[in-house]
């Protein structure tokens, strides 16, 4: 199934994607005339840090004997067609990701049973600020700062997706990362293995599994977009932060 969260008379709803027709409450609408929200409402963002080969050389990072993990706040979420706000800083990076949000409160899940936890995949830009993740130990200022999270356009169950998935991002219109989810070094079961064997789940959050090689910097008036097969594009706009 797909799914769409929008908002309607100043409230979010949630309706089931159809084509280009959105079934609510038995009734259709156009998919073109609603606007959409991030398709998920996290208690917590987990994302996993040099989890593709490539961007971990780029990054001179070591390739990890575990998943790296960090926390994005909530109120870093923003949705498809939005805008990104830059940060005071001298570097500000898109990075492409497919991301798993969550059904069902969950711990200590199984690899093997992790399938069993997923409500659905979408598209994820994990926007960093590089020159304050080269400083602080634990990158709140760097990936938590509002806008830094961008996810969407619409959630998509796993049996209505052939692995491996493509991911590519393009900045106004020139693409800049392209791979595919067979080059993670760590899969989905396995990232969802170690976050439950310490945190607990709640329904609707949401994990990032990392991104591919290409990583680059984002100015003001560009536009960036994260495409996944099967899913769509995510789309969003770049300001600098008033």
């Amino acid at each position: 199934m797909r799914w769409v969260r929008f908002l309607e008379n100043g409230q979010a709803q949630w309706g089931e994607l159809v084509g280009d027709t959105v079934l609510i409450s038995g009734k259709r609408r156009q998919l073109s005339e609603l606007k959409l929200l991030a398709p998920a409402q996290p208690t917590k963002i987990v994302c996993v840090g040099v989890n593709y080969r490539e961007h971990a050389q780029e990054m001179g990072r070591k390739i990890p004997e575990r998943p790296a993990l960090f926390l994005k706040p909530p109120s870093a979420l923003i949705g498809p067609e939005d805008t990104i706000y830059l940060p005071n800083s001298p570097r500000v990076d898109y990075e492409g990701e497919l991301a798993v949000v969550i059904k069902e409160r969950c711990k200590r899940v199984k690899a093997s049973e992790a399938h069993t936890v997923i409500w659905g995949y979408t598209c994820f830009n994990d926007i960093s600020d590089r020159a304050a993740q080269a400083w602080e130990l634990n990158w709140v200022r760097a990936k938590g700062f509002d806008t830094a999270a961008a996810l969407g356009p619409i959630l998509v169950s796993p049996d209505e997706l052939s692995e491996p998935l493509t991911i590519e991002t393009r900045v106004n219109g020139r693409v800049r990362q392209h791979s595919d989810t067979s080059q993670l070094i760590f899969s989905i079961p396995q990232i969802i293995e170690e976050i439950t064997s310490f945190m607990t789940l709640e329904p609707g959050d949401v994990i990032a599994t990392g991104t591919p090689a290409g990583v680059g910097p984002l100015a003001p008036g560009d536009i960036v977009e994260v495409e996944i097969s099967g899913i769509g594009v995510l789309r969003n706009y770049v300001a600098q932060a008033p």
